[in-house]
């Protein structure tokens, strides 16, 4: 199993828009082949970071979701909001 976690620090007049987002597109992203789990996250000192949380049953399935066709659709947006280059760590569970 993958464990990915990726810091997004967005604009500070875009984090309505990147929620609304996420909710959108959640459900789609959990039925992902692979896709375990997936969580949002925000950080509780900086209201303009967020985190995506997520598991998946291999590396093969994480990379299969980052070069979909459904993923080339919605990263583009998503990109438009950002105030940094998001970090993303994958890691694996001890």
């Amino acid at each position: 199993m993958i464990v990915r976690i990726v810091k997004l620090t967005l604009q500070s007049d875009k984090t309505e828009d990147f929620l609304a987002f996420f909710a959108k597109h959640k459900k789609e992203i959990t039925c992902f082949p692979g896709c375990l789990f997936l969580q949002g996250l925000h950080d509780i000192n900086n209201n303009n970071i967020f985190f995506t949380y997520s598991h998946w049953k291999n590396e093969a399935a994480l990379n299969a979701y980052r070069d979909s066709d459904f993923f080339q659709s919605i990263w583009p947006q998503a990109k438009l909001w950002f105030a940094e280059k998001p970090e993303a760590w994958s890691n694996t569970p001890l």
